[in-house]
């Protein structure tokens, strides 16, 4: 289990020691929102300030951008940082794709699918293996002039993560991509009970193997020394959690969860407007389901437990958020991560003295 950072600068400029920061920390990625800033660009000022950090989109909005767009800046990303760049790509809700991209949005899980495809065609040309020709129900690609290709480069070609959440886009995860990127809103009987078990079935239909789909799961936390203060980021959270659950297409979460009502609930306070029944319908057991409550001390082994044998990339939701809204904070994240190292180091030990020695 690696242990990773969520969240970006204010700006460019502030990036560098952002980054420097959460090396220091001890994180070993980080992963970038598509905000109000072009993720990408983001990503670029991240990367070069990185000395040893994984760099990934978390996620991209793919369908605001061509296939040949997003190759090209994941192939020069994962040059400059020696192949530490891990592109994630989500397709975002219908509003934001059609209304604050205008971009099309029909079939977005076989458009995705397609998505990845073409990436793949489209770095197979920029290696000259092979000229570029991909013709699909939703892109097409045939002209890539030597001037105009990156060319081939040494580290391999970028793996494509994806953001899912309903079976079908997970099980279509398990086919094509190398990695999923979980939402943050999700409960351990919804990842076991249908995220995994669709990748399974996706990775089994495609023919590829166990594991082949690295999961990275981003989790919100409420941690601090005191009751008030975890108190108080439950609140924020469970705020958060009214937001996200209000979204079309995240019912599934709830019903996975035991709570099958609560999706519709939510969006019809949303569309009331009614701000305080929306947060007043995320109860106290659903914090404890969707979140991680927990002092200092006890974080690290809260989060192992409950990831272990699940996840390969642990993404601290909270973590540069909580830093800037409390300096000690970063000191104490930086024990966490520390402390996440360890238990995950000595449970590869583990492992290996049960298969015994290789």
């Amino acid at each position: 289990m690696q242990v990773d950072a969520y969240g970006s600068a204010r700006s460019l400029a502030a990036m560098g020691d952002l980054v420097r920061s959460v090396e220091g920390a001890g994180f070993e990625g980080m992963w970038i929102p598509e905000g109000g800033r072009p993720v990408f660009s983001m990503c670029s000022a991240a990367a070069l300030a990185a000395e040893h950090l994984t760099i990934g989109t978390g996620v991209a909005v793919a369908f605001a951008r061509s296939p040949m767009v997003t190759a090209q800046a994941a192939w020069m990303l994962a040059e400059a940082t020696g192949g530490r760049f891990l592109p994630g790509l989500g397709t975002q809700v219908r509003a934001h794709v059609e209304r604050r991209f205008s971009a099309p949005f029909e079939h977005p899980g076989p458009r995705m699918k397609e998505y990845v495809a073409a990436l793949h065609a489209i770095f197979r040309a920029f290696r000259g293996e092979e000229r570029l020709s991909f013709a699909g129900d939703f892109y097409t690609f045939s002209l890539l002039p030597p001037e105009w290709s990156p060319g081939p480069m040494e580290p391999p070609d970028p793996p494509i993560y994806l953001a899912g959440v309903r079976p079908w886009m997970c099980r279509m995860i398990g086919e094509v991509a190398d990695g999923i990127f979980v939402h943050p809103l999700h409960s351990l009987p919804y990842i076991d009970d249908v995220v995994l078990p669709a990748i399974a079935a996706g990775t089994e239909h495609a023919g590829r193997p166990v594991g082949a789909v690295r999961v990275v799961c981003p989790v919100m936390t409420a941690v601090a020394d005191d009751e008030q203060g975890r108190r108080d980021q439950r609140e924020q959270l469970r705020a958060r959690l009214a937001f996200y659950g209000s979204t079309p297409g995240y019912g599934i979460v709830f019903e996975a969860s035991g709570w099958p009502d609560v999706a519709d609930r939510l969006r019809e306070l949303q569309r009331a407007r009614d701000m305080a029944g929306l947060t007043a319908a995320i109860t106290d057991e659903m914090v404890d389901a969707f979140a991680v409550t927990a002092t200092w001390d006890e974080l690290p082994r809260a989060l192992f437990t409950r990831y272990r044998g699940r996840v390969d990339r642990l993404v601290c939701y909270s973590a540069l958020e909580q830093s800037r809204s409390d300096p000690e904070a970063r000191a104490r994240w930086a024990d966490v991560a520390a402390e996440l190292r360890r238990l995950a180091a000595g449970d590869d030990d583990a492992r290996t003295d049960e298969r015994g020695a290789p």
